[in-house]
């Protein structure tokens, strides 16, 4: 039997649980913006004036040595350029690498504030600093906040979403990404123009305090997670955040149904095993699950997307795209428009799978239209203008279909007991792989060096294939499940075809334990027929089994 009907409540129903969401998920707005603010900054002269050096002999478009122009005739180093973008990426990778420890003694609110603390603090040596290396770790120390701010608020999402909303809900976390990326890129484009003031940077810097701030006080209206609070053995305070993030949506019924559910899924965890040890992601079922998170985190990679996250604004200026500020602003806003599309087809359409393979096809076609036309007419006026429209192309369906869905998605496949430890680890090889694109994408794509420009869109191609058939074969189809329901079909091994029609035992029992609960809270005689069990005597036997 799946999941009772009763509990698919209405989307606006579910109010409650949808703005507790999204005030978690504003953290991924941080991200958004500031990936969007350091792209243009590399093209912007009151941020070369400091960080760069200024050439007589170079004009706004050309470049001259190891030195990438922005305007002006202002340019910097093609190392400080790596350093700049890649930065980032090494302090996510070293925030996930302690996300997992984190998790096993704090909670996930615990998490976004320390996210915060860490922000600040980086913020403030951004702004401050004339110095490279000053400003690189600062750099550093926002990658580790950002580590903690995409882990946190993606598994919260995940944890404290009704199943039939989870997809939705959870893709709040790519609209705040993409609209904090469209800020960012008004922003510069709106300061691009005081070439003669640091100004011109710290402005966009500065703002970053603002989602850090809101989100601090936000925070303190937020339950917490009520799977981490069952994990950690607090059932009372568990069963008070559940009902808080429900409201009035379910019955009493249905509502002890979903938390006999959560409570019997996390204890057949633990007689698994105690802890959260790091090996287990590779013990088992988790092996299976472990290989899928990390396949579908890395297709953010893969897709070709940190080309456009690092050097968006640079690569449209080699691409002769005659502004490229405002190129920006437009392409942050077709992800937005791309993202809520995919929101509305997951929700009517869609599952995840469909959704997945979808958007590998489309973004690898979108990579081909750009190379192809590089390749026929490069550096020509027809060749900028299919660039633009495949680039704008690219982003719509990505983040319509792929892009936008990963996140949550990853999220939703480990287990309670290894999510954290799970996502982070497919976190950090997935930095990893986006440290390495954002570090070698300029030898491609700089005039000085291979001087790819548009050609460099067929690797990403190539790429979006070997993504599309890596989902055809492993990724399974788990729209409509609860997170219990996915722990059991990973356990009992069920193939990726028979995933969708297969009935779990999970959702039965635990309705059945409810009725039970129910009608002994409401005075009705309960297990004194004979062979009828209470309901502490019947979950722990399933427990056990």
């Amino acid at each position: 039997m799946p999941i009772s009907t009763q509990r698919n409540t209405h989307l606006l129903a579910n109010y409650k649980c949808i703005l507790i969401c999204a005030a978690m998920a504003l953290a991924s707005c941080q991200y958004g913006f500031d990936s969007a603010a350091i792209a243009g900054f590399q093209a912007m002269p009151g941020f070369l004036r400091v960080f760069g050096y200024y050439d007589p002999n170079l004009s706004p478009s050309s470049s001259s040595g190891n030195t990438t122009t922005g305007g002006g005739g202002w340019a910097v180093e093609t190392r400080t350029q790596q350093l700049i973008s890649s930065t980032l990426n090494i302090g996510a990778i070293l925030g996930v690498c302690l996300t997992g420890l984190f998790a096993r003694y704090f909670g996930r609110r615990a998490g976004i504030w320390t996210a915060c603390l860490i922000s600040f603090t980086s913020c403030g040596i951004q702004i401050g600093t004339t110095s490279v290396g000053a400003l690189c770790v600062g750099r550093i120390l926002l990658g580790m906040s950002n580590a903690f701010f995409f882990t946190f608020c993606n598994v919260y999402s995940v944890e404290s979403t009704p199943a039939h909303l989870r997809a939705v809900v959870s893709s709040l976390f790519s609209i705040w990404v993409s609209f904090g990326s469209l800020l960012g890129a008004i922003v510069n484009e709106t300061t691009a123009g005081m070439v003669e003031s640091r100004l011109s940077y710290q402005i966009p810097l500065a703002t970053l305090y603002v989602v850090p701030g809101t989100l601090c006080i936000l925070v303190l209206f937020v339950p917490e997670s009520p799977r981490w609070l069952l994990v950690k053995n607090r059932v009372e305070k568990a069963e008070e955040s559940l009902r808080r993030l429900r409201g009035k949506t379910l019955k009493e019924e249905f509502l002890v149904e979903e938390f006999v559910e959560m409570q019997k899924g996390i204890e057949e965890e633990k007689t698994v095993a105690e802890g959260a040890a790091f090996w287990d992601m590779f013990r088992g079922s988790n092996l299976r699950r472990t290989i899928i998170t990390l396949g579908v985190v890395v297709s953010h990679s893969s897709s070709g997307l940190w080309l456009f996250i690092a050097y968006s604004t640079y690569f449209f200026q080699q691409a002769r795209i005659k502004d490229s500020f405002q190129m920006s602003v437009f392409f942050q806003l077709a992800a937005i428009l791309g993202t809520a599309m995919g929101m509305y087809l997951m929700y009517k359409h869609m599952g995840r799978r469909s959704m997945m393979l979808t958007g590998s096809a489309l973004s690898g076609l979108c990579m081909m239209g750009s190379a192809l036309a590089d390749t026929i007419k490069p550096k020509s006026v027809e060749s900028s203008k299919a660039i633009a429209g495949f680039s704008i192309a690219y982003i719509f369906l990505s983040m319509g279909f792929s892009n936008g869905l990963s996140w949550p998605l990853s999220a939703e496949i480990p287990s309670s007991r290894l999510r954290v430890l799970t996502l982070s680890f497919a976190t950090g090889v997935n930095y990893f792989c986006a440290w390495l694109i954002s570090y070698c994408s300029p030898y491609f794509i700089n005039p000085k060096s291979l001087n790819w420009g548009g050609r460099y869109c067929w690797i990403w191609a190539a790429s979006n294939a070997i993504t599309f058939v890596f989902f055809y074969f492993m990724l399974a189809e788990i729209k409509g499940r609860s997170l219990e329901e996915i722990d059991e079909l990973f356990q009992k091994g069920i193939s990726v075809r028979d995933f969708p029609k297969y009935e779990c035992e999970s959702s039965t029992r635990a309705h059945e334990v409810a009725v039970r609960e129910v009608k002994r809270a409401e005075g009705t005689p309960v297990g004194s027929s004979e062979g009828e069990k209470s309901p502490e005597v019947e979950l722990r036997s399933q427990t056990e089994v």
